[in-house]
């Protein structure tokens, strides 16, 4: 199991910083996305479809570009701790089957 969040940014809100504590993967859904990393000189710019690979350990800026922007953000590269998935499926309504 892994954990995927959906964020949307309008183009007139300020860049955020994101802490990234395990590696993510982050894919722009609509609009465009300005990302910039600490210690990296580079801007980023990320179009509808495109995506981006944040290291754990990382603090990246991102922003809308030009309008409004959406986008995912998905953890890769590790495992649900054994038993995660039976906490989650006690948490839901158990239905009688006919």
């Amino acid at each position: 199991m892994r954990e995927i969040r959906i964020f949307e940014m309008e183009q007139d809100e300020p860049a955020t910083v994101w802490s990234i504590a395990r590696p993510l993967v982050v894919t722009v859904t609509a609009g465009q996305l300005w990302l910039t990393l600490e210690g990296d000189a580079e801007d980023y710019w990320l179009d509808t479809g495109q995506s981006f690979r944040l290291p754990a350990g990382a603090r990246a800026w991102v922003g809308a570009g030009r309008g409004d922007v959406r986008m995912t953000a998905a953890s890769i590269g590790s495992r649900a701790q054994p038993g995660v998935a039976r906490r989650v499926l006690g948490l839901m309504p158990r239905r009688a089957l006919a």
